[in-house]
Order: structure tokens, then C-alpha cells, then sequence
């Protein structure tokens, strides 16, 4: 179940609710982490744009539905969704996956390697 932290714009998921999420259609993940992390595993179909890239690049990110931000343990996928509520995405659909890709693929939840 989605867990809002007072203070933080975005709501704090697992890797699995995030997975169920991307399953209902309605939302997108997007990967922040560094080019070697990204081509050593990361989420299928994920969007990859770096943490430092959020705010230039922000006219990337869809438009509709939820976005899931990863890294490898939370904490650049938080300041991700910080920058995009601050560039004005509404807060409702930001996602933080709290666990992290490495969480992600021991899953066994879909992945794919390389760039």
C-alpha cells in the first residue's frame, strides 16, 4: 500500500506495488541511475533519465498517469520525484519505489540488461 511521508511530494512504494501498477497500464517507471547501472540491469520498458537530467529534460516524462521513479536503494528516485513536483507534475502521480531495482530483479519482475 502506498505510504505518504509528511513532507515528501510523492507516495513511497515497493518494487512489487509498483509492478501491479505499471500492470494496470496507467503508470510508467522511470529509472534515474548512472549509465552503468542502467545497461547492468534495470526495468523493462523503463524510461531512463538520469536524477541530475529530471529538471532539463522534464517536458520527456508522459504527460498521463502515474510515474514510478527507481534507483538502486530510494534515495535519488526521492529527490527525482522532488524535481518533478517542483517543475509542476501534480503531486498525486509521483511514485517513489523505496526498494530499488536490485529489489526489482531478485524478484524476478521483468528486466532487461544492456543499453
Amino acid at each position: 500500500m502506498a505510504r505518504q511521508v509528511p513532507g515528501e511530494p510523492y507516495a513511497r512504494i515497493t518494487s512489487q506495488e509498483a509492478y501491479e501498477m505499471v500492470q494496470n497500464g496507467d503508470s510508467t517507471v522511470v529509472d534515474v541511475r548512472n549509465p552503468d547501472e542502467w545497461e547492468a540491469g534495470h526495468v523493462e520498458d523503463a524510461v531512463w533519465i538520469p536524477v541530475d537530467d529530471i529538471i532539463p529534460r522534464f517536458d520527456e516524462l508522459p504527460t498521463d498517469g502515474n510515474l514510478l521513479f527507481i534507483c538502486e536503494v530510494g534515495a535519488r528516485s526521492g529527490l527525482a520525484a522532488e524535481y518533478a513536483a517542483a517543475m509542476g507534475a501534480e503531486t498525486s502521480r509521483l511514485f517513489n519505489i523505496e526498494d530499488g531495482t536490485p529489489a526489482w530483479i531478485a524478484q524476478g519482475l521483468p528486466h532487461a540488461t544492456g543499453a
